[in-house]
């Protein structure tokens, strides 16, 4: 299968060390852990009963689609750092330079910016308040944790998105049986049909975090070379894991808008808020202003509740950590990013200096959100969720449309899954994933486009989050995407050095033994 991208011999000797180890029980349960994030539950459960009727409007509309289009790339082109060589195969290695910065980029971003304020805030809300030191020396030792987690071989690392998978169902299963408990014993707040009716304020709101729920399928895919058989295993494992994702997002959100009205749903701790009042079944009073106390078996249950929160979003920081590390590990090796970020440790068989580099990129995240901020957890959330979902969504309309341009390119590659319906179906897949992609970009960038162009209600700026004026929404926003655009050209230019070798090795190869015999640039 790497006869579809020319190989050096310094790419062959490192991808030597790489160790195929996965199993399908491995990847759909990696699948699990990443395509299932608890850390925008709350997002999604703050606009109230809409946001479900769009989880399942995107189901349809964009979930499905995806999962087709990523099941037949990663079974047709089983090669390590998959993300990259599709978009280097459809549309060129500068193209996929610029998608590989943005890939890998939103990763650390999301780390030190989403998954560790949760944690953060799970800790304050069921165990003790961080202040100062501890709260800094917390969140640097979970994003440190994800590091290394990410860094361990595969042999012991795959257990980590294994044991986060369970971990995702039994938290969020507890949770979902405890509210039919907390509604038994205490009614529930409750919603009417027409809260269910979609609005167009609630749909661009929405939309980007709910597509950010549901992208991951391609990860997997980056360790493609560490899979037993990716070719058998992807399709099925994509099908499995997509069926379990939508349950494990719809029946919390539910339950969430049935324990708390819309107007005490945040997005950093809607989940949260809403367990922590759950759990006062078990041990705990609700106070008149909304405040929650737990005790007795309420404060255990609380405190497991936190620790397995707070792993379930390390594990998911540590998946997503070791697919996107190993893309941009694959872009090192093949000229568009700096050669030393394509080494791979011998002793690990991981891309190790990435993995470094995606640490103290996470920590910069951290420690300048924490100082912008200046203390707000909702605004800090809200911001970082922000640029990490722009950043992948942009990456996204570069790897989306490649399923459609390979069927044109590599008609005759062996496809064991195919998109149903032939070319056009391969045409509707990538044309409704990479239209969503650029949908959510645009209201990301901009939030409440379009509010008062269809009579509805209301003004843009009302999207932004609360006491954020639109020039300082825009450039935390923007400034971003183009310094990470920025880095994708400065990784090409520093890729150069390989490429020059990449190409006098072929010119040597076709000088001592004619045409390639394979017909993709090797003897």
């Amino acid at each position: 299968m790497n006869a579809v991208v020319d190989m050096t011999a310094d790419a062959i000797r490192e991808k030597s060390r790489l160790r195929r180890i996965l199993r399908r029980f491995d990847l759909v349960f990696f699948l699990i852990c990443t395509v299932v994030g608890l850390d925008t539950i709350g997002a999604v459960a703050k606009n109230g009963a809409q946001g479900f009727t769009w989880l399942a409007f995107l189901a349809v509309c964009f979930f499905v689609p995806y999962g087709l289009l990523m099941a037949e790339l990663g079974a047709a082109f089983p090669v390590q750092g998959g993300p990259y060589v599709w978009c280097r195969l459809a549309f060129g290695r500068f193209v996929a330079a610029l998608v590989t910065a943005l890939y890998w980029c939103s990763n650390p971003i999301w780390l030190g910016g989403t998954l560790t304020i949760l944690a953060v805030s799970a800790f304050d809300a069921f165990v003790a308040p961080l202040h100062g030191p501890a709260k800094l020396l917390f969140a640097l030792a979970f994003i440190w944790s994800a590091v290394v987690s990410a860094i361990v071989s595969f042999r012991f690392g795959r257990w980590i998105p294994s044991i986060g998978a369970f971990v995702r169902v039994a938290v969020l299963g507890f949770f979902t049986a405890s509210v039919a408990v907390y509604a038994a014993r205490n009614g529930v707040h409750g919603f009417s049909f027409p809260d269910f009716a979609p609005a167009y304020a609630g749909f661009i709101a929405v939309v980007p975090v709910l597509i950010f729920n549901y992208v991951g399928f391609e990860l997997p895919s980056a360790a493609s070379e560490e899979m037993l058989d990716a070719r058998r295993d992807v399709p099925r494992a994509v099908a499995w894991s997509g069926a379990g994702a939508i349950l494990l997002y719809g029946l919390p959100i539910l339950a969430i808008l049935l324990v708390l009205p819309t107007s005490r749903v945040t997005g950093v701790s809607g989940f949260l808020d809403a367990a922590k009042e759950v759990l006062t079944v078990y041990g705990g009073t609700v106070h008149p202003g909304g405040g929650v106390t737990l005790t007795g078996a309420g404060k255990v249950l609380g405190e497991l509740t936190a620790a397995a929160f707070i792993w379930a979003l390390l594990s998911s920081g540590t998946t997503w950590l070791m697919g996107a590390d190993r893309v941009l590990a694959v872009a090192g090796l093949d000229g568009a990013a700096p050669r030393a970020l394509g080494r791979i440790s011998p002793r690990f068989g991981t891309p190790v200096t990435v993995n470094l580099l995606s640490g103290a990129l996470s920590t910069a995240v951290m420690l300048l959100a924490f100082w912008l901020s200046g203390g707000s957890a909702e605004q800090y959330f809200e911001a970082a969720l922000g640029v990490a979902i722009s950043t992948t969504m942009i990456a996204y309309l570069g790897i989306f449309p490649a399923l459609a341009r390979l069927r044109r390119t590599h008609p005759t590659a062996h496809r064991p899954y195919r998109v149903p319906g032939g070319t056009p179906g391969a045409w509707i897949a990538s044309g409704l994933t990479t239209f969503w992609a650029a949908a959510a970009t645009t209201w990301l960038l901009w939030p409440g486009l379009g509010v008062d162009w269809f009579g509805a209600t209301g003004h843009p700026d009302q999207a932004l989050p609360a006491g954020v004026g639109r020039t300082a929404f825009e450039l935390t926003q923007v400034v971003p995407v183009l310094l990470l655009l920025a880095t994708g050209v400065l990784f090409y230019v520093a890729g150069a050095p390989t490429r020059a070798r990449a190409a006098s090795t072929r010119s040597a190869q076709g000088r001592d033994c004619g045409p390639p015999a394979d017909g993709a640039g090797r003897c």
